[in-house]
């Protein structure tokens, strides 16, 4: 069965690409970030207590708070394979 992330939000600014996902299913929350600019992509699952709005309005510093290289090009699993979908990163921000 494959599972669907629901886009909650999205947003572009000076080419830095912000989603906020959620899947239904499990009930998870994830922030997939995207840099034009330098190429980097990172990504951030919001936890327990946490305000998902807070982490898709500031993935930067929650991404300083957990030691999140937010200057790789390259993400180290796909977002949605964590949250149990089949999309890659690429696909979220087509």
């Amino acid at each position: 069965m494959t599972e669907l992330l629901r886009e909650l939000d999205r947003r572009n600014n000076d080419r830095i690409d912000v989603a906020l996902l959620w899947n239904e299913r499990d009930d998870r929350v994830l922030v997939v970030v995207a840099d034009e600019r330098s190429g980097a992509r990172f990504e951030i699952e919001v936890r327990d207590g946490e305000r998902a709005l807070d982490v898709f309005h500031h993935p930067f510093a929650y991404a300083a708070l957990r030691g999140i290289d937010t200057h790789t090009t390259a993400l180290v699993h796909r977002p949605t394979a964590a949250l149990g979908g089949d999309a890659g990163f690429s696909e979220i921000f087509e």
